[in-house]
């Protein structure tokens, strides 16, 4: 201690600053990061928005009369909203061609979808954990299909379907779709399944679990978020599609993009019927990758970063 008016003993002790001040220290450092964080989540928040908007005026477009829209864009609702009319989806829902397209469509996602995931699975498990002569060379060659762009097989593919009767047949495009999407469904599974510890697979075995036991009970489970990112991936791809549709589909009975085609060729100011039916062909995408994002993140960062 030092008395006043006393110079001040250097082996004593340096005073603690006031609590206040570290108050306010601490206020003042965390000032600017919050704002920060503020201003990202307001960013966000308007990037989500504006990507939202397509998909928000093709919604009210589909509740607009073909009058009100020729008079004006999908943002006069804002002013009127009494020019809201579900007479739209009463002509859709009478469309034969628009209805059957969407069965059809489908007919075809799911299968191609189930097919993908349960070969895929099944491969990404051999590749990760079985040993057998040219393993890693095969993968190799997987992985190089990656690259393969879809244009280059329309021509030999479709030759292929004419000789043995699957062109412009429903199978033949959940073959097509199917075989594209293995390579990327083996690639995502086998590096997710890859990094499953060896000693808990080693355990079961050790405890008279075979291999396919030990795929269903063990690897499946483990490997569910990989699994749905996959299952969502290839839903989205094949409902989507429209160039494998237009060239292997039924032309009788096509999918949704495909007959939305049709409709714009046929019938260029038939908005009543193609905004509901564009609208109706993108919900069903946006609730399932919305359903499972989290699912679709965690599995693709998991399967293809590590």
């Amino acid at each position: 201690m030092t008395r006043s008016g006393q110079a001040p003993d250097p082996t004593d002790p340096p005073a603690e600053p006031a609590a206040g001040g570290t108050v306010r220290a601490k206020l003042a450092a965390r000032g600017p990061a919050r704002v920060a964080a503020g201003a990202t989540h307001v960013f966000l928040v308007a990037a989500a928005l504006f990507w939202l908007l397509p998909t928000l005026g093709l919604l009210i477009s589909s509740f607009l009369s073909p009058t009100d829209l020729n008079k004006g864009g999908w943002w006069q609702v804002l002013t009127a909203p009494a020019r809201l009319t579900a007479d739209n989806y009463e002509r859709l829902l009478a469309n034969d061609t628009i209805t059957d397209s969407l069965l059809s469509t489908v007919a075809i996602a799911v299968p191609a979808t189930l097919l993908v995931v349960a070969l895929g699975a099944f491969a990404g498990y051999a590749f990760a954990w079985l040993e057998f002569p040219g393993r890693d060379w095969l993968f190799l060659v997987v992985v190089g299909l990656l690259v393969v762009p879809v244009q280059v097989a329309l021509i030999p593919v479709s030759e292929l379907f004419g000789s043995i009767g699957l062109f412009e047949t429903t199978a033949g495009v959940v073959l097509f779709h199917t075989a594209f999407g293995l390579p990327f469904a083996i690639f995502l599974l086998r590096n997710f399944f890859a990094e499953i510890p060896r000693e808990l697979l080693e355990a079961a075995r050790l405890d008279g679990a075979g291999e396919l036991r030990l795929f269903a009970r063990v690897v499946l489970p483990l490997g569910g978020p990989a699994i749905a990112s996959l299952g969502i991936f290839q839903f989205l791809w094949v409902w989507n599609d429209m160039l494998v549709a237009l060239v292997f589909a039924d032309s009788a009975n096509p999918p949704v993009t495909v007959a939305l085609q049709q409709q714009v060729r046929q019938f260029g100011n038939n908005i009543d019927v193609l905004a509901p039916g564009a609208f109706l062909s993108m919900v069903v995408p946006l609730v399932v990758f919305f359903a499972f994002q989290r699912q679709f993140v965690s599995g693709v960062m998991a399967g293809a970063v590590k």
